[in-house]
């Protein structure tokens, strides 16, 4: 892997690091990088926390990404990317009101 993906990065997951975030990328930060998994070669499991536009953790996930592909925020702190600001806009105004 030349790409260094360490727990405590925040990344940002987009179809340039797999194919299920074409539509939907998403803002994570990493809690560890799955060794004791076995991949594809340039490929890696990682746990982490899905994050909202204000980086809070929303979700944990097991996601199979390309490192490569990620992108990195600087100093750990999530960017406000207008984008990801959008999607996520759309997805809570979807959300049914109790």
């Amino acid at each position: 892997m030349s790409v260094e993906v360490r727990a405590g990065d925040v990344v940002y997951v987009t179809r340039a690091a797999s194919v299920q975030f074409v539509s939907r990328p998403i803002m994570a930060r990493v809690i560890r990088v799955r060794d004791d998994l076995t991949t594809y070669d340039g490929w890696c499991w990682l746990d982490v926390y899905q994050l909202d536009v204000k980086g809070d953790a929303v979700d944990r996930r097991t996601i199979l990404v390309r490192p490569e592909g990620l992108t990195t925020t600087t100093e750990g702190r999530v960017r406000q990317d207008p984008a990801l600001a959008m999607c996520w806009r759309q997805r809570v105004s979807a959300r049914p009101r109790p």
